[in-house]
Order: structure tokens, then sequence, then C-alpha cells
């Protein structure tokens, strides 16, 4: 067998205790760089991965997030309601309403899967981390706290000066400027005063005024003249 290699340097007894101490002197000369929080907040980059915010107005309740989440933490309830058509003459559709949405962050390992599967852009990373609870059970927040982080999301860098318009942005708008037009529709319907129906009057019965008969006065008639009549010879008279 092989004797193991020695090392080359001998170290005399006290040699660690003395490195630690040198490096406890260096460092005392140096200006202290530790931020004492809570009193001083940390500086952390724009896109830091705290907590999950919602909007919750773009969820449709596709549930894609829950059934990709890997720690199953988000739990989403949901209804049906039939909405009115949108055009005259359409017919009914069904949608889905947003009961609950609401995420363990004692389960979260902050993955972001669940913000890379959304289609409709309901889940954004919010740089908000002071969310310490003393009880494990407190750390599931339902959707009225994840609507609150939504508001510390930062904007999103600016985009490149040629770049065309996302289709999001020309959706959105045609979106807003239709629900203005059918809000101003209502607001004129509603200021506008509703005809008023004349009554029908009826007509009032008029007597007819007793009419006298104008005297008719009787024309003169003239006697006809009367001729006499010839005598006619009896019989045995000579003619």
């Amino acid at each position: 067998m092989t004797a193991s290699p020695q090392p080359s340097g001998r170290s005399f007894p006290g040699s660690g205790l003395a490195k630690g101490l040198a490096v406890t002197l260096r460092t005392m000369t140096k200006k202290t760089v530790t931020a004492q929080y809570p009193e001083t907040q940390p500086d952390l980059p724009p896109r830091a991965r705290g907590v999950i915010g919602l909007f919750e107005e773009n969820c449709t309740v596709c549930m894609l997030c829950a059934r990709e989440c890997p720690d199953w933490c988000i739990y989403i309830d949901s209804h049906k309601e039939t909405a009115p058509p949108a055009a005259p003459g359409g017919r009914e559709r069904s949608r889905n309403v947003l009961d609950r949405f609401a995420i363990d962050f004692s389960l979260c390992m902050y993955c972001g899967i669940c913000i890379e599967v959304c289609p409709f852009d309901a889940l954004f990373w919010s740089p908000e981390f002071e969310y310490a609870e003393t009880d494990i059970r407190d750390l599931t927040h339902e959707r009225d706290k994840l609507r609150d982080w939504m508001w510390t999301v930062p904007a999103p860098p600016a985009l490149v000066p040629a770049a065309e318009e996302p289709k999001e942005y020309a959706a959105a708008r045609k979106s807003a400027d239709r629900t203005a037009a059918q809000q101003a529709a209502e607001a004129a319907t509603a200021a506008r005063p509703e005809p008023t129906r004349p009554e029908p009057t009826r007509p009032e019965p008029t007597r007819p005024e007793p009419t006298r008969p104008e005297p008719t006065r009787p024309e003169p008639t003239r006697p006809e003249p009367t001729q006499p009549k010839p005598d006619r010879p009896e019989d045995g008279d000579a003619r």
C-alpha cells in the first residue's frame, strides 16, 4: 500500500484563527453594505418575481393555469350565465363567470408557468414580496388580494418605434369604442323626452238651428177663355 501524500506546507497551531481575525480586521476598515430592513427597502429589479397579480377582467375561466400548475396551488370556481345577443336577431350566448380565484403561496414555487400559459394575459408578476404570515393557512390569497397586487405590476418596456401595433391593442380599442358608443346611445335615449300622444277629443254635438219655411205666395192663375159650342140642329129641323 502506498502512503497518502502529505501537504507540502506546514501549519502551526492557531493559524486558522489568525486568518479569520485578519479577514475581520480588513473588513472593519471598509464601508458597510448591510441594508437595515425594513427601514431601508431593497432595490429590486424591475421584473422581479414577487407575487402573482390577477387582472380579473381578462380571465375567461379557461382553467389552463390550474391544469398546468405543477404544484396544484391554484383554485378556481365559476358558474355559467346566459348573455343576451349582441345584435338584434342574434342568439343568446353562455359564458363562464369567475366566482373564486385563489393561489396558495405556501405551495407555489414561482416557476411562472401559469403566467406563460395564460392566453388572455390575466396573470402578471409583481415585485411585491412583503406578504409573510404567522400562520401558513393565511398564505392562500383570494382574488381580492391578487387584484390589489395587480396595481403594483410595473409597466412593460416601451415598444420599438418602428414596430407594428400589437393585435391585442387594436382589439381592446375596438371593444372600448363599441362600449363607449353603446353607452352614448343609451344616454341619448334616456335624455330624449318621450313622445306624448295627444288625447282623442270627441267633437261636441252641434244642434241644427231651426229654419223657418219661407211663405210661398200662390201664383195667380188666369181663367182660360171658353168658346161657346155650336148648337146642333135637332132631328126634323130643316137644314
